[in-house]
């Protein structure tokens, strides 16, 4: 087993490491730095103390070490370091917040250097000087050193926050800069762990081959939906939230009602079928995401632009494939532009757009469950619960006309049942109500939506949130005595509410750290690996063609395939029409933050830029 390293940089007295060797067990190592040369110390008793003391224990000692160069201190057998610790960092007399900005920034860019890839570095900071909500108080952001923005120059993010004490490492004794008399006042001071991001690349489309029937077909996936198709998470072998709540889900239902599982398609749908429910509509239609197919021979490995290990092979369950016809912004039906070889296909927007055919079947199971579980595609605007890619679960109940009113009842008192009993098993008993969940009957008289009271939950949450949707008005040609229940259920925002998990970018993570906070059986509130990522805030105005219109859904599109969905708000500011010309501009503010990963302002204003050219392009705007 290799030995566990610790790197401590800045050293004053050596009072830290003295204390902190103390409590090594025999496989840790630990190295102790300070930028100082031997002959500056000589003049403090204390530090000349710990200094033979850290000799006599063996501990490795070294002086003039820069912790913003540490590549040059270190031989690349020698780095690998599993925790780094800088104690109240400052470039000494008076510099300001900027001087110490950069010594932040330099130092955790030396970090990725040598730091372990599942290590720790560790910052202490005076109260107030990190500029996070951790801060009792906080200071306003450009008066602070922004730490965790300085942490993402280097690739790192904020994993952890605590209070620092002293006490806890007994001997140690805070000196201020260099060692000088006067030391740091850290009452208040908060210890900040940094750990490595996922690097933030531009991620490019995968590409997909699916076949249909004898044919292969590849198709590109859309890039507002980059790292969203084929992730797995309702398949066997995942133990993600959302698989495990729709498990749940199902079992209490279980109880009730006969089950009966069907499987889901792959999410593309060919040209709609005319007997096909009203669910699939032109509102569906108009949110859709349309994709071309293009006929492809070849073996995956020479497809163009991508590799083996991009390109996934998929079977349909449709046989043939016909052009189907594309909505227009008018909700008006365009034929599609194929040509030879192309077809055009959009991915499901909803679960709803299968209840035809499951209810039309001739071995159809009165007063059974029948359930579909799967992923589905809809354009939205950016907002903080709303997705353009979630799962969908849905529930069939189908039982004779003269028992409509008793059944339909039965399905929601145990479904409300459920639900509450779901979504108060994380929250405090002081914030437990009698009841989360409640039925919403619509202007027709006959629909629900699902709502839950959400207040309880999140400051965030200002408003309760529609989590599903009861339909009683589908019927069947085959079976006309049946009267059918369809209730839809988003099990992303299900998942959130029931582990607390504030941002919904997070189920799609890539990082390992969020399904360890996972445990079977268990369900407890969700812990983030990346705490208080900075936000940055980018205007645009832009001139636009009012007689070819302005789409602002497509908009919010773009501006999430460019940002690779680190945009989390699209603010509306203001309208304004030239006096001379009659133009219209517009002007709005994006703010982007990640959830997961490191984001410099650096990357951000590069997307900002990207972003303006592609508005230009497809929405035939001027930016000003």
């Amino acid at each position: 087993m290799a030995p566990r390293r610790l790197l401590l940089v800045g050293e004053g007295n050596f009072s830290f490491a003295a204390a902190l060797s103390e409590t090594l067990d025999q496989n840790t190592r630990l190295t102790a730095t300070c930028l100082q040369c031997p002959a500056e110390l000589t003049r403090d008793p204390v530090a000349r103390e710990n200094l033979r003391y850290l000799r006599e224990r063996g501990i490795d000692v070294r002086f003039g070490v820069d912790c913003t160069q540490l590549a040059d201190v270190f031989e690349l057998h020698d780095r690998e370091f599993n925790q780094i610790y800088f104690n109240f960092p400052h470039c000494g007399r008076k510099a300001g917040v900027a001087k110490n900005r950069e010594l932040l920034a330099k130092f955790f860019q030396s970090c990725a250097d040598v730091l372990a890839e599942e290590g720790e570095v560790h910052v202490a900071l005076c109260r107030g000087q990190g500029g996070t909500p951790a801060d009792k108080p906080q200071r306003e952001w450009h008066n602070s050193w922004q730490v965790v923005a300085m942490a993402a120059l280097g690739g790192l993010i904020l994993s952890d926050v605590y209070p620092f004490s002293c006490k806890a490492v007994p001997g140690y004794k805070c000196t201020g800069y260099r060692s000088q008399d006067k030391s740091f006042h850290v009452e208040g001071a908060l210890n900040h762990v940094f750990t490595r991001s996922l690097p933030f690349e531009v991620s490019q489309p995968r590409i997909f081959r699916i076949k249909v029937g004898n044919q292969w077909f590849s198709f590109s996936e859309p890039e507002a939906l980059v790292g969203k198709l084929n992730r797995g998470f309702l398949e066997a072998p995942s133990c993600h939230p959302i698989k495990t709540i729709n498990e749940k889900l199902i079992a209490e239902l279980g109880k009730a009602f006969p089950l009966k599982r069907l499987k889901c398609s792959f999410p593309l749908l060919p040209q709609e079928d005319a007997s096909v429910l009203p669910f699939w509509n032109c509102d569906f239609l108009s949110a859709a995401f349309w994709i071309s197919l293009h006929e492809d021979n070849s073996n995956s490995e020479s497809l163009i632009g991508g590799t083996s290990q991009d390109v996934e092979d998929f079977l349909v369950s449709f046989s043939e494939l016909s052009l189907p016809k594309n909505p227009g912004r008018d909700g008006k039906e365009e034929a599609c532009e194929g040509t030879c070889g192309q077809a055009k296909v959009c991915l499901r927007p909803s679960l709803l757009v299968h209840v035809q055919d499951v209810i039309e079947v001739r071995d159809f199971l009165s007063g059974s469950l029948h359930i579909l579980s799967g992923p589905v595609f809809q354009k939205c605007h950016i907002l903080p619960f709303t997705m353009p890619a979630f799962h969908e679960t849905l529930f069939i109940l189908g039982f004779n006309q003269n028992l409509k009113d008793g059944c339909l009842q039965s399905l929601l008192d145990h479904l409300k049942g459920i639900l509450d009993s779901l979504l108060t098993q994380t929250l405090l008993e002081s914030s437990k109500l009698s009841s989360l969940v409640e039925f919403v009957l619509q202007s027709n008289g006959k629909d629900y939506m699902i709502r839950v009271k959400t207040h309880n939950f999140s400051p965030d949450c200002t408003e309760d949130l529609i989590i599903g949707s009861v339909t009683t008005s589908a019927t069947s040609v085959i079976h006309k005595d049946q009267c059918f229940v369809f209730v839809s259920m988003n099990l992303d925002l299900l998942a959130m509410l029931v582990w607390c998990i504030s941002d919904w970018r997070m189920l799609w993570t890539f990082d390992n750290r969020f399904l360890k906070n996972f445990v079977p059986g268990k369900i407890e509130p969700f812990k983030s690996h990346s705490l208080y990522p900075p936000c940055y805030v980018h205007d645009i105005s832009f001139w636009i063609d009012e007689k070819k219109g302005f789409d602002e859904l497509e908009f919010h599109t773009v501006a999430r395939a460019v940002s690779q969905d680190t945009v989390i708000s699209i603010q509306f500011l203001s309208r304004f029409q030239h006096r001379k010309t009659q133009q219209v501009s517009l002007c709005y503010r994006l703010t982007y933050q990640t959830c997961d990963k490191a984001l410099t302002q650096q990357q951000v204003a590069s997307m900002q830029s990207q972003f303006r050219k592609e508005i230009q392009q497809r929405l035939y705007v001027i930016p000003r």
